[in-house]
C-alpha cells in the first residue's frame, strides 16, 4: 500500500503558470517555466501544460487575470488534474482565492522550493532548518481551507481539520519557530567551533547554481562519493573534503546551489551552511556553459554573494560541462541576428576570458574529467599564495593534516 502512495505521488500531474510582465519578456518568462518544470519533476510531479499571460502587473486578487483563470480551471476540470503551480510567490488572499476558485492544491514557487528541500534533507540538522522555513512561510497562512494544511509537510499537517483555532494556532506554530531557533542557534554554535578547530587551513567553498556539477566536481578533486545527481538541490547539507594537490592540502567545501527567487525563508534558515561561503578563502564559481541562460545564473550567485558579503573574495571561474554545449554554425548567407546557439564554445571561452581574470578563469567537463589539470594548476597557485601569508616559515604546518568528516 506505501508503495502505490508513493508512486501516485511521484507521477501527481501539475499544470505551470507564469506571468508576462514589465519586468519578465515572455523567453525569459518561457525559460522560467522550464526552470519550473525541472522543479516539479524534482518534488516528484509531471507538468502536462503551461499557462502564460501578459500583464503589467500581477492581479492583486487572483494573481492572473478571472478569464486565464477560468480557462486553466477548465483544462484542470477535464484533464483531472489536482495541482496547479505558479511560478512567482502569492499572498496569503491570492494562494486562497485561487484555490477557491479552481478547487484544488495550488502552490507557489516558494511553497514548491520548500517541498523539494524537505524531500531532500537528510541529517537532522538539515531538516531542522526546513521545518524552520516552512513554519515561517505557513504562519502568515493561516487563514487559508484547514484541508490544505493537511498537505503541508513539516509537523502541521498531522491535525485534523478545525481541531483548533486559527489564533491558537498561531500562538503554536510561533512557539515552535522560536524552539527551532534555539535549536539552530546551537547547531550553529557547534558549527562555528568545527570550523575554528579546522586551524588556518585554506578553504575553497564550491559554489554557484543549482545542477551546475558542483558535486561532481568535488568528487573528481577529492577522490569520495559524495551524492551527485542531474535533479535541483541535490545537495543540501554541507560537505568538507581534504584535497591535496602536489603535497599541498586544503579543505574543499561543496555548498547548496543557489537559484533565482531563492526564498528569504531558507537563506535565513540555512545560515550556518551559507557560513562556509563567507568563511571561505577562495571561491569556486561553478557555471554550467551548456545552459541557455548561463549569464543570468552568473548574475544571480553574484547577486546572492553580495548579499552573504563574499563578493569580494578571490573567485575561480569555473565553466563546467563543456561536453554538453551545442553549436549551430549560421549559414553563409543567413543575415538574421546571431544567438547564443550560433556562438561557438571557442568564441565563448575567448570572449570569458578577455573580460574575467584569465588567470582565474577556466573550462571544463567534470563529467569527462576534460582540462582537470588546468583547474588544478589555478587552485595550486591560489591556495599557496594564501598558505605562504599565513606560514612563511613552514611549508606544511600540522593542522593540514586534520581530517575533515561530514556536517551533521
Amino acid at each position: 500500500m506505501a508503495q502505490n502512495i508513493t508512486t501516485a505521488k511521484e507521477l501527481e500531474k501539475a499544470v505551470l503558470v507564469g506571468l508576462i510582465s514589465a519586468r519578465q519578456t515572455e523567453s525569459e518568462v518561457e525559460e522560467y517555466l522550464k526552470e519550473l518544470a525541472f522543479l516539479a519533476e524534482t518534488a516528484g510531479g509531471v507538468p502536462v501544460k503551461k499557462f502564460t499571460q501578459r500583464l503589467e502587473v500581477p492581479n492583486h486578487a487572483t494573481f492572473v487575470g478571472s478569464g486565464k483563470l477560468a480557462e486553466i480551471k477548465d483544462y484542470i476540470t477535464e484533464q483531472e488534474i489536482g495541482l496547479v503551480i505558479f511560478d512567482d510567490d502569492l499572498s496569503p488572499s491570492q494562494l486562497r482565492n485561487i484555490e477557491q476558485e479552481l478547487m484544488c492544491k495550488v502552490l507557489d514557487r516558494t511553497n514548491l522550493i520548500l517541498d523539494i528541500f524537505a524531500k531532500r534533507a537528510q541529517t537532522s540538522y538539515a531538516k531542522t532548518q526546513v521545518e524552520l522555513a516552512q513554519y515561517q512561510y505557513l504562519l502568515p497562512r493561516l487563514t487559508r481551507m484547514w484541508t490544505h494544511l493537511e498537505r503541508q509537510q513539516g509537523g502541521i499537517g498531522s491535525r485534523g481539520p478545525g481541531e483548533s483555532e486559527i489564533e491558537t494556532d498561531r500562538r503554536v506554530i510561533r512557539e515552535k519557530i522560536a524552539k527551532l531557533k534555539v535549536q539552530l542557534a546551537k547547531i550553529d554554535s557547534q558549527m562555528t567551533i568545527q570550523r575554528k578547530n579546522r586551524g588556518n587551513i585554506v578553504r575553497v567553498a564550491l559554489v554557484g547554481y543549482t545542477n551546475v556539477g558542483k558535486s561532481t566536481l568535488m568528487n573528481l578533486l577529492s577522490k569520495s562519493e559524495v551524492f551527485a545527481e542531474d535533479k535541483l538541490f541535490a545537495t543540501l547539507d554541507t560537505t568538507v573534503r581534504k584535497v591535496v594537490i602536489d603535497t599541498l592540502p586544503f579543505l574543499l567545501t561543496d555548498t547548496v546551489g543557489f537559484i533565482r527567487k531563492l526564498p528569504h525563508h531558507l537563506v535565513e534558515s540555512f545560515k550556518s551552511t551559507l557560513d562556509e561561503v563567507r568563511e571561505a578563502d577562495i571561491l569556486a564559481h561553478v557555471v554550467d556553459i551548456s545552459h541557455p541562460r548561463f549569464e543570468e545564473q552568473i548574475a544571480v550567485v553574484n547577486q546572492t554573494l553580495h548579499e552573504l558579503h563574499a563578493q569580494d573574495k578571490p573567485t575561480i571561474l569555473i565553466f563546467n560541462k563543456i561536453d554538453n554545449y551545442e553549436y549551430i554554425p549560421k549559414e553563409e548567407d543567413d543575415l538574421t541576428p546571431r544567438t547564443k546557439e550560433n556562438v561557438s564554445l571557442e568564441e565563448l571561452q575567448d570572449t570569458w576570458m578577455a573580460t574575467a581574470d584569465q588567470q582565474m578563469t577556466v573550462f571544463i567537463s567534470a563529467l569527462q574529467k576534460s582540462h582537470i589539470e588546468q583547474l588544478k594548476e589555478i587552485l595550486f597557485r591560489e591556495v599557496r599564495q594564501i598558505h605562504s601569508l599565513r606560514y612563511p616559515y613552514e611549508q606544511h604546518p600540522a593542522s593540514y593534516y586534520y581530517e575533515t568528516e561530514d556536517k551533521a
